[in-house]
């Protein structure tokens, strides 16, 4: 299966599971650019499940749309564990959903560093009155090709936290 075919399956299944849970989805992207979003919506009848989608790509706009504290971001650097948790809470606290996920990452080709090199990636999810919970990544490839497996990781967590 191709990973085209395999995030639709993915994001259908997501939204079939939060009907029968009773869930709607927010999203919260740097680095996807909306793909997570765009993925969910290119379902039919997605509208009922999705809340709505946060494209933060600056610094300046996680902080005005999600709360992301600045000290935050000065401290660890966009592309972090404590970033990517606080974009899904910020998500969560500014949305009507019951379920976030949030992604934070290096898509390339530039931008990488000896301590963050391109393609790491962080996926924050939450769940209505549970923990945050995030995940590192590294993945390999061209931009496209990291922006592809991040909105793949990215939907493989949230079903994980909702089965």
């Amino acid at each position: 299966m191709n990973i085209g075919n395999e995030i639709d399956s993915l994001a259908t299944e997501i939204l079939d599971l939060c009907r029968t849970q009773g869930l709607r989805i927010t999203t919260a992207e740097s680095c996807t650019g909306g793909l997570i979003i765009a993925s969910l919506t290119n379902i039919e009848g997605s509208s009922d499940v999705i809340d709505r989608g946060f494209i933060t790509y600056s610094n300046e706009s996680k902080c005005e749309m999600l709360n992301v504290r600045l000290e935050l971001l000065s401290m660890h650097g966009a592309v972090s564990a404590p970033v990517a948790s606080a974009m899904c809470e910020g998500a969560m606290n500014n949305s009507d959903a019951e379920l976030a996920v949030s992604v934070t990452g290096i898509a390339g080709p530039g931008g990488g560093t000896a301590d963050k090199p391109v393609g790491t990636v962080y996926i924050g999810t939450s769940l209505v009155e549970d923990r945050t919970l995030y995940q590192k990544y590294f993945f390999e490839g061209g931009r496209d090709s990291i922006r592809q497996q991040t909105v793949l990781a990215a939907l493989t967590s949230l079903k994980s936290r909702i089965t």
